[in-house]
């Protein structure tokens, strides 16, 4: 029964333009060290899943990228979807293949785009889960919440069911959506409730079994899928069939109505970096609290975000909060507490034509 880690590298990233574009988003780049998010990612979860059982799924756009950061992965092992559908579809035909090569295959699913920097206790925490999944649980890695943080869904867990490395196993009571202020402060002080992170364990065949059960469509194209699965059709299949998938996640289509599950409640630091103004919590910052990078001039300027390694010098002053990001094509300014509307600029660039800064 072999380990396998699934990385989901998918995703658009556009919180982060103009430094994220079309063709090389968020995971590809390096946001939060001298490396991309996709290497880091691959690099935590060496310890458990050595590069020969590590797999990755991305879209067509990113697929070259993907190889180049990560050469050493098998050719194979980097699954293509020809249209994003979700995680849900993404994490299905992880399944399917994984089954294929090994029907008794553990899996750790988890994004190519969060910030854990403590690789041990990471997989200290998988080994855990995994002990989970092998007694027939599809496990979770909940975070323990450090602030009453609304951007995050949150998993309820109940009594403790078993230990493995020191680590406590508890049965999750239910899935809940993303919080208002008032519930997430309950949610903090009431203690059994921990963050979402999106990493889930489990057998692969146990994953496609729940699909199944509560997502009939996705299992059905799935199946169709499998009857091609090492053959000259399968590209064209895929391409056939992978569309017509429904989109859903995999926490609505299959964690909020499968029985057993299990979470692990863990503690190392993390953060989902979901935007320039998460930067802070996981980059040095200057005295005034600032986060520069590249040719920065500052004066005066207290908790800003400024990326300026465009090859000129960048100079703030007098100012506070702003995030300021200066690339070859674009330059970026918004105060720091609207850094989440920063992707609904894509939606004003498409209606204007702009297609090449996309």
């Amino acid at each position: 029964m072999a380990f396998h880690s699934v990385i989901m590298a998918g995703g658009s990233g556009t919180r982060f333009w103009p430094l994220s574009r079309r063709d090389r988003p968020k995971q590809l780049l390096a946001i939060t060290g001298d490396r991309t998010m996709l290497r880091q990612t691959s690099e935590r979860v060496a310890a458990v899943t050595p590069p020969a059982r590590q797999w990755v799924v991305c879209g067509t756009r990113h697929e070259a990228g993907v190889r180049a950061e990560l050469p050493e992965l098998p050719a194979a092992q980097i699954l293509v979807e020809p249209i994003g559908r979700n995680t849900a579809p993404c994490i299905g035909l992880a399944a399917l293949h994984l089954c294929a090569v090994d029907r008794d295959a553990v899996a750790c699913v988890l994004p190519s785009d969060a910030f854990v920097p403590d690789a041990a206790a990471f997989g200290r925490h998988m080994q855990a889960a995994e002990a989970g999944a092998q007694a027939g649980h599809i496990t979770t890695l909940g975070l323990r919440p450090t602030r009453a943080e609304t951007g995050y869904g949150y998993i309820r867990m109940a009594a403790q069911q078993s230990a493995h490395g020191g680590l406590p196993l508890h049965a999750v009571d239910r899935f809940v959506e993303k919080p208002d202020r008032a519930t997430a402060e309950k949610y903090l002080a009431d203690g059994s409730y921990l963050w979402n992170a999106g990493i889930f364990v489990f057998r692969a065949a146990h994953m496609l079994e729940a699909i199944e059960r509560h997502l009939p469509a996705l299992h059905a194209g799935l199946q169709k899928l499998q009857a091609v699965l090492g053959t000259p059709r399968y590209a064209d299949v895929l391409r056939e069939v992978y569309p017509a998938l429904p989109s859903i996640s995999i926490d609505y289509g299959v964690m909020e109505k499968e029985p057993g599950l299990y979470v692990v409640p863990s503690t190392f630091p993390w953060s989902d970096v979901g935007s320039f103004a998460a930067l802070p919590e996981v980059l040095p910052v200057d005295a005034a609290g600032n986060l520069l990078r590249g040719d920065v001039l500052a004066r005066d300027a207290r908790d800003c975000v400024v990326d300026a390694r465009a090859g000129r010098l960048c100079a703030v002053v007098g100012v506070q909060g702003l995030i300021v990001v200066d690339t070859p094509d674009a330059l970026l300014v918004i105060p720091k507490d609207r850094a989440q509307d920063v992707g609904k600029l894509l939606d004003v660039l498409k209606e204007r034509g702009k297609d090449q800064l996309l």
